[in-house]
């Protein structure tokens, strides 16, 4: 009888450790692997890198005072833009992480109020 408590004891224990595990290493893994497969797709189409590495190269191959100025401001503004719409990505991304981690403790702190 007494081995039997020890048992269940233990597996409790493992199978509590295993559920954090889980839910805190591996699911943080995988959401930061999607995280970045988005951020990967979405720089495919606002191209930050590429604006940041040309931004004093003019646009079109225009190599004259206006092509050096306009491809300025343009590739400034492209940069601007995908800064902002990559930091509200960022943003809302870690504020969902962040949600997801702290169910758990909601969940143990609601059985027990």
């Amino acid at each position: 009888m007494n081995f039997f408590v020890i048992y269940l004891g233990n597996r409790c224990v493992f199978r509590i450790g295993d559920f954090l595990r889980h839910w805190y290493i591996t699911s943080g893994k995988k959401y930061a692997n999607a995280c970045l497969d988005i951020f990967e797709r979405l720089d495919r189409t606002l191209a930050w890198k590429i604006n940041i590495l040309n931004i004093f190269t003019p646009l079109y191959k225009d190599y004259s005072l206006i092509g050096h100025v306009v491809g300025f401001l343009i590739r400034s503004l492209r940069f601007l833009v995908t800064s902002f719409v990559y930091a509200i990505l960022f943003i809302f991304a870690a504020t969902l992480y962040i949600l997801w981690l702290l169910i758990p403790p909601y969940v143990v702190y609601s059985i027990f109020t």
